[in-house]
């Protein structure tokens, strides 16, 4: 058994700057020490962890399964060194408190908001908002990062507490001159044959999607195309390579301006519901419990209905 009592932050930049960067001469470069003292800590990683780190290779050092472990280990604690900064400045800075709110990509168009008038009321309290899609997030609760979060399907484990916060609606939208646009009244049916654009699997948006494609046609195979971003997706349907489901609070601006057009189509809009929630096995400070309170209470001018 591998024995980490002995296993400093050395060991992991030097890990992770040498993986990065290719090679130990880099590596130490970036890390402003010399080449050897490099390859003295990865053998000194490599004794403690009991198995080889790397793969080498004329294109350098590639990580084995257990150099990626400690890798992933790595990039964990530095994001919670960055969070601890975060807060030391914050403290120092004169706040009262500190507070890590994260959301999923897609709430992203109404977090800010949420925070701005959080700090305008509040402004001895810091808010620090993260953005990250649902796997990043998920990693994050899970390693206790953030006080707050705001998604839209809670998961299973670890425990949490969660309370409605607002109607998360889904539509389908196309460009105004697609040839469904100036259809009053369609069915699910109606979109059989079309291209969608969507997220990538997994995403919650292509979840709900697929559940919804399904009443469009159990048998026949869809044409979708992945993409990275509904910032993406909105581009590509503009241009007219497709239509997409979406969440309707990630194109607000874009409806209203007339640059993308909404589905009139039966079952539609699909509602979802935002959660704000937090862990129940961990208590909150009394900065996130304020924020937590704030936004439930004035959440009715704070998030407007991009379907009313």
């Amino acid at each position: 058994m591998s024995d980490f009592r002995a296993l400093t932050l050395k060991h992991l930049r030097a890990h992770e700057a040498t993986v990065r960067l290719g090679g130990v001469t880099a590596a130490a470069r970036e890390l402003l020490v010399t080449p050897p003292a490099i390859t003295a800590q990865l053998k000194s990683l490599e004794n403690l962890v009991g198995a080889p780190l790397y793969d080498r290779s004329a294109e350098g050092f590639t990580p084995t399964l257990v150099g990626q472990a400690i890798l992933d280990t790595s990039y964990d604690i530095e994001r919670l060194l960055a969070l601890t900064q975060d807060k030391i400045d914050a403290l120092r800075s004169g706040a009262s408190g500190v507070v890590i709110f994260a959301a999923v990509s897609t709430a992203k168009y109404i977090t800010p908001s949420i925070v701005a008038a959080f700090q305008n009321a509040h402004n001895g309290i810091s808010v620090k908002l993260i953005i990250g899609n649902r796997r990043e997030i998920m990693r994050g609760l899970e390693s206790n990062e953030y006080d707050i979060l705001l998604m839209g399907r809670p998961p299973e484990h670890p425990p949490i507490e969660a309370q409605v916060l607002c109607d998360h609606p889904h539509i389908v939208i196309t460009a105004p001159g697609h040839n469904l646009a100036s259809r009053k009244h369609l069915t699910p049916s109606d979109l059989s044959g079309e291209r969608f654009l969507s997220r990538e699997q997994g995403s919650g948006t292509r979840l709900l999607m697929e559940k919804f494609l399904a009443r469009v046609s159990a048998r026949q195979t869809l044409d979708v195309i992945e993409m990275g971003t509904n910032e993406t997706i909105k581009q590509a349907v503009m241009a007219g390579l497709g239509i997409a489901f979406l969440s309707a609070h990630t194109c607000v601006s874009e409806l209203r301006d007339g640059r993308l057009h909404a589905l009139r189509v039966t079952g539609l809009p699909l509602v979802r519901q935002w959660q704000l929630i937090h862990r129940s096995d961990r208590d909150l400070s009394p900065a996130a419990r304020m924020f937590s309170e704030f936004v439930l209470t004035n959440r009715a001018r704070l998030i407007p209905n991009p379907v009313s």
